[in-house]
């Protein structure tokens, strides 16, 4: 990832504000990962002459979900036929693929295994093959645990679905390239880092969008904060009941020696009373083999350390009736992820599930990630990808994953909703 983030810097400094004085914007998307640079250059490319403006409040791109998830170009096997997330995750892996093809960006369509390692996954197993032949995830198969050994050698699955769409990828090198692209396409539009967005200011025809280091006058806004996309559609007025809460995902790296065990991806077969998919193994674009992620609620929403803690983040969570009834829902479940969190030996007894072979000292801690879950108050996860608009403003307020394979769709339905909403030429 430290190689992807290299490519290219946008700051404050290079803003050009087209010769003029005050600059009117078109449209300001708020949030710099693939989301909203997916959106940004979709919305481009329908309408060259729009004068965009993209505000991300790191230093850099790509810097939290984008920058920090498993790198995996997703198939469409898991999600509810008909759902936004099963629609795009389909349209948006075949386009990610082509434009990594056309623009040199890293990836790897490599295939993966989903294994059942005990008979009582096997019904399950079943139902996942079915809901990907639905989804149209093409040429997915199942197949016997002989058959999964000859794809993995040393995984333990008596059963299996092989996926031979699923691949890896540099998400942050799209995110640069989309974002390089936006500017080639329309050299008066702009990237800027280091603008966290604070607040926004309602005119008769124009919106400041308010930062620290200043005001940007826009006439239509798409908010595509992630972590922070509750936050934002409050501080614009959006009245929503749903609430993002932080859930930490740490990983383990396989030593080097140990990398010839793992040759391309292996999942488990999820559980269906758990919203995650499980600890997995995940061969990385730029080398190496990472495994996990483990899923524990976090105390800071960008806390990747497992005793970071924000007060903010921590009351607002808690104090939320819908992370309590989460927390009763899944008590069990939320335990053993805890304790799995501290000890890399219960970790380590995990993950043996999938492949017997590998070590205790295989293992070596990695990165983290954290996931933004968007609660009701009732406590059910939000399951699918959901957009609102308020007046001249849309908001994504919940964007989980498969939101980075299906960043370029996602970003052409926004546009598309954009122009009929704003009506944009």
């Amino acid at each position: 990832m430290e190689k992807a983030l290299s490519l290219c810097t946008f700051a404050t400094s290079d803003i050009h504000l087209m010769g003029k004085e005050h600059t009117i914007f078109d449209v300001t998307i708020v949030g710099g990962g693939i989301v909203g640079l997916g959106v940004a250059y979709k919305l481009q490319l329908r309408n060259p002459n729009l004068h965009i403006l993209v505000l991300e409040k790191e230093n850099q791109l790509s810097m939290h979900q984008t920058g920090r998830n498993s790198g995996v170009i997703h198939s469409g096997l898991y999600y509810k036929p008909g759902s936004l997330k099963a629609v795009n995750c389909v349209k948006g892996r075949r386009e990610i693929y082509d434009f990594c093809k056309t623009y040199g960006v890293a990836y790897d369509m490599c295939g993966k295994v989903v294994v059942a390692t005990e008979e009582k996954e096997l019904p399950y197993l079943d139902k996942i093959f079915n809901n990907g032949v639905a989804n149209g995830t093409e040429g997915i198969e199942k197949i016997t645990g002989d058959q999964v050994r000859e794809i993995e050698p040393l995984c333990a699955g008596i059963a299996g679905i092989w996926v031979p769409v699923t691949g890896i990828i540099d998400y942050p090198g799209v995110v640069y390239k989309l974002a390089e692209l936006v500017k080639g396409l329309q050299p008066d539009s702009q990237v800027l880092t280091g603008q966290e967005v604070v607040g926004v200011e309602r005119g008769e025809s124009v919106t400041e969008v308010v930062t620290p280091d200043g005001r940007f006058q826009t006439r239509q806004i798409i908010f595509c904060g992630g972590l922070h996309s509750d936050r934002l559609a409050r501080l614009d007025g959006v009245d929503t009941t749903a609430q993002i809460v932080g859930f930490r995902g740490d990983y383990y790296d396989l030593k080097p020696e140990a990398v010839h065990k793992v040759k391309n991806l292996i999942y488990p077969v999820p559980n269906p009373e758990f919203p995650f998919l499980g600890v997995h193994f995940t061969r990385m674009i730029h080398g190496g083999v990472e495994c996990g992620p483990n899923a524990v609620f976090t105390f800071k929403r960008e806390g990747y350390g497992k005793t970071d803690f924000d007060f903010r983040d921590t009351w607002e969570a808690l104090t939320f009736g819908g992370t309590w009834k989460l927390f009763a829902k899944h008590w069990r479940f939320g335990l053993d992820e805890y304790r799995r969190a501290f000890s890399k030996r219960l970790f380590h007894r995990q993950i043996q599930r999938l492949v017997p072979s590998i070590q205790y000292d295989d293992l070596i801690p990695g990165r983290s990630g954290v996931r933004a879950m968007a609660l009701g108050s009732d406590g059910e996860m939000i399951d699918d990808f959901k957009i609102e608009y308020t007046g001249n403003s849309i908001h994504i307020l919940n964007a989980p994953s498969p939101a980075a394979t299906a960043g370029l769709a996602i970003g052409e339905q926004v546009a598309e909703m954009a122009e009929a909403r704003f009506g944009l030429k």
